[in-house]
């Protein structure tokens, strides 16, 4: 146990956390007051101009577990008998990267005695959000490799206002570097952002947004037509890129806080660490009067601690998973999640 909590006395309750729903492997450690104890992780990091694929990406985790979850401990000063429960990304994801994660949650879970508690990827996201910035209730702007969202928390779950209806934003930057043959280390979003900030001619590119939602496939297909015509800079297009995807991001979570009513926002997942789009966002937002909640990479990127920090939250509020019923799933949406702790705060009944 940490030398704080020995000092006082205390018998605090804390979880220890597993995310590996891609291609980041992390383990983290919270306690119930919300201080990250332990937060390490490792990437995959696939060839240059390949995606990272489940079989591979999954190998790695199974490789990397281990001593991550060791390292966690030596950070946090904890022995295995302090932790409380263990908390795992349930879905969505990456299948075989999925099951790494829950069949190393399972494992640690038997051999320490510990209950259960599975993890929805995106509401983890939010949930480490709030914590960091201590954002109340603000529209949530969810981008990452595998999810596209605008979201705002209503009657006891968070509800999707507006969506992809095709491919991630971060698939779609992801992609395109691949295409002008941006390195994947260390992401290749963060290279597309370095490329984009030399840029300074803007490409005309598709811009498609559809009410409250938005499309990236037809613009990527045009801007692959761009990148074969050798007409542009790398930069320019890299520029261009993101202006006008951020543009689409930024119009759609205006017109939730419209609807919604509120001045707030917090911009989750790995594409939220982008310094253009949290300008752009922050902009907007005083425009209307708000503030916008960004975070840095230790927490936008996937990590232990957003798990950990969720299942804790989860614990305490007496959910518990069934080894018979610890599985992961690909496709978990936001709004399935009973988020129990929210109807406490605000004092709500369960409308379903």
């Amino acid at each position: 146990m940490t030398t704080s909590y020995k000092a006082k006395g205390m018998v605090p309750i804390f979880a220890l956390g597993i995310e590996g729903s891609a291609n980041k492997i992390g383990v983290g450690i919270v306690s119930e007051n919300g201080e990250i104890l332990a937060n390490v992780r490792k990437t995959y990091v696939s060839p240059p101009g390949h995606g990272f694929l489940p079989k591979e990406t999954a190998k790695y985790h199974q490789q990397e577990i281990v001593s991550l979850v060791r390292a966690a401990l030596d950070e946090s000063n904890l022995d295995p008998q302090d932790i409380t429960c263990i908390a795992y990304t349930k879905g969505p994801g990456m299948g075989a990267p999925l099951r790494t994660g829950a069949v190393a949650a399972r494992t640690i879970a038997l051999l320490w005695s510990k209950p259960l508690i599975g993890v929805n990827h995106c509401v983890g996201h939010i949930e480490m959000g709030r914590l960091v910035t201590k954002a109340s209730d603000p529209v949530v702007l969810y981008v990452s490799g595998g999810n596209t969202q605008v979201i705002s928390y209503s009657q006891g779950r968070y509800r999707i206002f507006g969506e992809t209806i095709d491919i991630a934003v971060g698939n779609c930057i992801d992609r395109f570097a691949r295409l002008v043959g941006l390195s994947n280390d260390p992401a290749p979003g963060y290279n597309v952002e370095q490329e984009a900030k030399n840029g300074s001619k803007l490409i005309d590119l598709p811009y498609v947004v559809k009410g409250m939602d938005v499309s990236f496939s037809g613009l990527l297909s045009f801007i692959e037509n761009e990148v074969k015509s050798g007409e542009h800079r790398v930069e320019d297009l890299c520029f261009s890129l993101q202006e006008t995807i951020f543009a689409m991001l930024t119009e759609i979570t205006e017109r939730a806080m419209a609807h919604c009513g509120q001045k707030d926002v917090l911009v989750v997942g790995g594409v939220g660490c982008n310094e253009r789009l949290q300008n752009m966002m922050e902009k907007m937002v005083k425009q209307r009067g708000g503030r916008a909640f960004c975070t840095d990479e230790r927490f936008c990127i996937d990590n232990g601690a957003m798990i950990a920090w969720t299942g804790l939250i989860q614990y305490l509020n007496g959910d518990r998973l069934d080894f018979q019923n610890s599985t992961c799933t690909q496709r978990y949406r936001t709004d399935e999640v009973l988020v129990r702790w929210r109807l406490q705060e605000d004092g709500e009944r369960i409308h379903n």
